[in-house]
């Protein structure tokens, strides 16, 4: 079960990262370009969410049945650097993220057919990027 979870975590998170970065792009270009978010783009943004989401139900679900989630918070855990990102900063920093990227949709669907809703998923969506690839263990994923 254990290491389904954490292949299935791997793997949708390209697909969650692809996403968000094609978000990213698009807004920023409609944003720069001053052109209107139109309701196929925001489509693109929804899909983002949607992978976003399912990628933080699976790290949930690995973060609690993993033995560098929940079992693992200690004071040694808390004086490794990188148990520490796996035990508390990957997924603290991750929900963060996710609420940015759920308000930034939230906000943009109700600016739809506006400049102002490039500009909101553009930063929203960027925002969340940013901390999501900043507490990306690397060092595991990459092997």
């Amino acid at each position: 079960m254990f290491s389904i979870l954490k292949s299935s975590h791997s793997l949708l998170a390209y697909v969650a990262l692809l996403a968000l970065v094609i978000c990213v792009v698009m807004a920023a270009v409609a944003f720069f370009s001053k052109k209107t978010w139109s309701a196929s783009q925001f489509k693109i943004a929804l899909f983002g969410l949607i992978a976003a989401h399912i990628q933080l139900l699976l790290g949930l679900l690995l973060y609690f049945t993993s033995p560098n989630g929940m079992s693992n918070l200690s004071g040694e855990t808390m004086k490794d650097s990188f148990g520490r990102l796996l035990a508390v900063e990957h997924p603290f920093t991750n929900i963060i993220a996710l609420i940015i990227i759920t308000l930034g949709y939230s906000k943009g669907k109700k600016a739809l057919e506006s400049l102002g809703a490039a500009k909101t998923v553009f930063i929203y969506y960027g925002i969340g990027l940013i901390l999501i690839l900043s507490r990306i263990p690397w060092k595991v994923w990459l092997q």
